[in-house]
């Protein structure tokens, strides 16, 4: 490709919206444009991209069976319904023509009204079905360029299997696909265990890449090897013991007082004392969530505990529920559901709300003034905490998510009717797997670990060609002839070229291809060509080598066969 033709337009300043390093080069590279928030245009040469790694995620998933479908992005409503994800997906959910459709961001129902209609009996599984699609998700806060967008491009797979143990083969067959995936793109990477979040399911991992551009936040021990999202992660805690001498419970007058902070001060406690309340509703009831000091309650974990629909109570509700607003609220005399993070357990002489605005309870016995007080693991791990499975402490960080593969179960076959009769003549509901992966997720996150301050530093699969040839002077003849024969003969050859036949300045031309970061450049120079010679450079290494231009093809080979 010759870029005197070719719409790369390049920038020479880091766009003001732009902080992060992948959505900066993406930018500056000509790769995308932003069309609105979360929205971005994919540019000639970001497409490139794009596309080779949709043939890596293409062969990898046709290699353990994949068959490729093209499912509509614009989904009835109903279908929707059935399965209740309306609901639980809430204002993320794309909604059009008075709400009859929805723009899908996944398609576990889709597949399973498919496979009701023509997957009647144990004999047609297993099933690999995927797709490589645009999905649609009204994020609240797009940031990060591609990496959290409102629409965005996702290699989707569903499995149907007749049992939970055939399940788990296929779900190994994609977890083992990932990793190929993930390494020939030459991404470094992590597993860790996840919640399954809106999706259902039990078993749930997600591919990781540490970043500070990240949107999860990730628990790992550098000992053992532990990694958890947050969202499951547990830690070894120090649990305090009840203390010998126990206080009667006693009312506190504490004016304004609406934090855990502001209580310790005023009263000049340790925050290890005070049990903070929450209140969640449960399927329409309220439910009181204790934790200690300033601990923050994990949703996920008090989801998962729970089930059906959870969400925090609203600040209008809190006086009718409990008789107080929020920062006065406490478990002494609270009518409904209590349940305390483990570290409180059995603790006594606490501090909390009184259900009473301005007024706490100091003295507080969780065995003696709590009646029918659950305990559970509810809290959100904290760096520096014990690993749970050796003596190493956790380091707490953010990361990227590349893929997250799911074991549904039988959750979308049975709310729409995806049964099989098996051998034995019965019926039973399709066991279902779900495996995304973003697919621009990995170029940016590629972008992400391979730039220096010039630019991208692409490997020779993801890069939008392999080799950047430059011609330095466009006005000399011998120039010119040289690069354009070294271009059809690099051509002939099968390398992916692209030809910087621009009348620009040198220095203009090294710092775009730099920019761009393709792995070899080719420079065709007047002062080099009287020598029957050109220059190569490798990108990454920065390795320069003045190659003889009858020797030019065997030099391209043997580097090309050594790039990484």
């Amino acid at each position: 490709m010759k870029l005197n033709k070719y719409f790369v337009p390049t920038l020479k300043e880091v766009p003001a919206d732009a902080t992060v390093t992948s959505h900066i080069l993406m930018l500056r590279t000509g790769m995308i444009r932003m069309l609105s928030a979360g929205i971005y245009s994919f540019l000639p040469l970001g497409y490139r991209v794009v596309r080779k790694i949709s043939q890596v995620i293409r062969e990898e998933m046709d290699a353990i069976g994949g068959q490729e479908f093209h499912l509509p992005a614009l989904n009835p409503k109903e279908i929707w319904d059935e399965t209740g994800r309306v609901e639980a997906f809430g204002d993320i959910l794309f909604h059009i023509k008075n709400r009859e459709y929805v723009l899908a961001p996944t398609h576990e129902e889709i597949i399973a009204f498919h496979a009701k209609n023509v997957v009647k009996s144990y004999k047609d599984m297993p099933q690999i079905w995927y797709q490589i699609q645009t999905k649609f998700r009204n994020e609240p806060r797009p940031r990060s360029g591609v990496i959290r967008g409102r629409q965005f491009l996702m290699k989707d797979a569903y499995t149907l299997d007749v049992s939970y143990e055939a399940l788990d083969a296929s779900y190994k067959l994609h977890d083992t696909a990932y990793r190929k995936i993930f390494n020939r793109c030459g991404l470094n990477y992590f597993v860790v265990g996840a919640s399954s979040g809106a999706m259902g399911g039990t078993g749930s991992e997600e591919f990781m890449v540490k970043s500070d551009a990240g949107e999860d936040t990730v628990a790992h021990c550098s000992k053992c090897g532990y990694a958890a999202n947050v969202e499951v992660a547990a830690s070894k805690i120090n649990v305090l013991e009840r203390e010998k001498t126990n206080k009667e419970l006693h009312e506190i007058y504490t004016p304004n007082i609406k934090t855990i902070d502001e209580l310790c001060e005023f009263l000049k406690i340790d925050e290890s004392v005070c049990a903070k309340s929450r209140v969640y509703i449960h399927d329409g009831k309220a439910v009181l969530i204790l934790m200690q000091g300033n601990d923050e309650v994990n949703e996920s974990k008090l989801t998962k505990l729970l089930g059906g629909n959870v969400r925090p109570g609203h600040p209008e509700e809190l006086m009718k529920i409990t008789g107080a607003d929020a920062g006065s609220i406490g478990p002494v005399g609270f009518n409904g559901r209590i349940i305390a993070d483990q570290k409180l357990k059995n603790r006594n002489n606490l501090c909390s709300g009184a259900n009473k605005n301005d007024y706490h309870f100091g003295g507080i016995d969780l065995d003696r003034d709590v009646k029918k007080i659950e305990y559970s693991d509810l809290r959100i791990v904290q760096s520096g905490e014990g690993c749970p499975n050796c003596d190493n402490n956790l380091e707490v960080f953010t990361a990227i998510e590349l893929g997250h593969i799911f074991k549904l179960g039988t959750k979308y076959s049975e709310a729409l009717k995806a049964f099989y009769i098996d051998e034995n003549g019965n019926e039973n509901p399709i066991v279902m797997g779900s495996y995304g992966i973003g697919v621009e997720r990995i170029m940016a996150c590629y972008i992400e670990q391979n730039h220096d301050e010039k630019g991208i530093t692409w490997n020779k699969i993801l890069a939008p060609f392999v080799i950047h040839l430059i011609a330095l002077n466009m006005k000399n003849e011998a120039v010119v002839a040289s690069a354009e024969k070294i271009y059809s003969e690099m051509k002939a050859n099968g390398y992916e070229v692209l030809f910087d036949d621009r009348d620009a300045a040198a220095g203009f031309k090294f710092n775009d291809a730099d920019l761009i970061g393709l792995p070899l450049q080719v420079i065709v120079g007047e002062k080099k060509l009287k020598e029957n010679k050109v220059e190569v450079k490798v990108r990454k290494s920065n390795e320069r080598f003045d190659v003889e231009l009858n020797d030019l093809k065997n030099k391209l080979k043997e580097l090309i066969q050594n790039l990484s």
